[in-house]
C-alpha cells in the first residue's frame, strides 16, 4: 500500500512538471526514456539468453 501510495505522488510530480514546460521539452523527454527502456529490454532479454538455467544435472 505504501509503494502505491508513493508511486502516486511521484506520478503526480511528474505530471504537474509536464504539464509547466513545453511541448518539445515534454516530446524529447518521452523520447529519451523511450531509448532508455527499450535499450534496457533488448539487453536483458539478450543476457537471459546468454545465461545457462538454473538447474543443471537433473537432479530433483
Amino acid at each position: 500500500m505504501l509503494f502505491l501510495v508513493a508511486a502516486l505522488m511521484l506520478m503526480g510530480i511528474v505530471l504537474g512538471t509536464v504539464a509547466h514546460v513545453p511541448v518539445h521539452v515534454s516530446l524529447a523527454a518521452t523520447a529519451a526514456i523511450a531509448c532508455w527502456l527499450l535499450l534496457f529490454a533488448v539487453r536483458e532479454r539478450t543476457a537471459r539468453h546468454h545465461r545457462p538455467s538454473g538447474r543443471q544435472g537433473g537432479r530433483s
